[in-house]
């Protein structure tokens, strides 16, 4: 391994994955999390109900309106995003510790908590995922049938903005458009082994 290598993994990092529902997101963090040997994920906190496939504490931390309310007046969420009715947060502390032991940490958030994490942490490493076409994240949508088809219009709807919003907000470093899996997984990992670089050398300069 070489001096560059060694140094890439000394320092912990922060990793947001943002994207309109059904662009992969997810698939993404998964294999993120297989591949790279220090990654670690962010689990968020969450008002909307539990889905049949999903484990508490595990996908989300699923929480009542009234507990998530406390902890944002606590000052215990690094970002919170309304999202299709429903209040999403990531956990500060956990993502602080994680960083100080020099672990990478994966984010999967919304847009809006996207550009609060830009502005709290502007060494972050954030990356916007799109579908190939609007065709193809309504196929992706519709064969999850996890919700209705009312629930698949309306984050339709969202993803339009959410795109929209991502582009001119300024705040994502790098769009990859998720059309094979493992290539796009590729490309986010190469993303990250040049920002973490890149910090890397700041902070020894430093």
């Amino acid at each position: 391994m070489s001096s560059e290598s060694a140094t890439a993994v000394k320092h912990g990092c922060l990793v947001v994955i943002s994207g309109p529902s059904g662009a992969g997101k997810t698939s993404i963090c998964n294999a993120l999390l297989e591949r790279l040997p220090d990654a670690m994920w962010s689990i968020s906190a969450t008002t909307r109900p539990k889905r049949s496939n999903e484990k508490d504490d595990q996908n989300y931390h699923f929480i009542t309106r009234e507990q998530f309310d406390a902890m944002k007046e606590r000052g215990e969420f690094l970002e919170t995003a309304e999202y299709v009715g429903n209040w999403y947060g990531t956990p500060l502390k956990p993502v602080e510790e994680a960083i100080a032991l020099g672990q990478c940490v994966i984010m999967e958030i919304e847009v809006q908590g996207g550009v609060q994490v830009a502005k709290k942490v502007p060494n972050s490493i954030r990356v916007f995922v799109l579908p190939p076409t609007r065709e193809t994240l309504e196929a992706r949508l519709k064969g999850r049938k996890t919700e209705s088809e009312d629930q698949q219009k309306r984050r339709l709807a969202e993803a339009d903005g959410e795109i929209g919003f991502a582009r001119d907000s300024a705040c994502y470093q790098y769009f990859v458009t998720n059309d094979v899996l493992e290539d796009t997984v590729d490309e986010v990992i190469d993303i990250i082994n040049r920002e973490r670089s890149r910090i890397n050398k700041e902070k020894c300069r430093s």
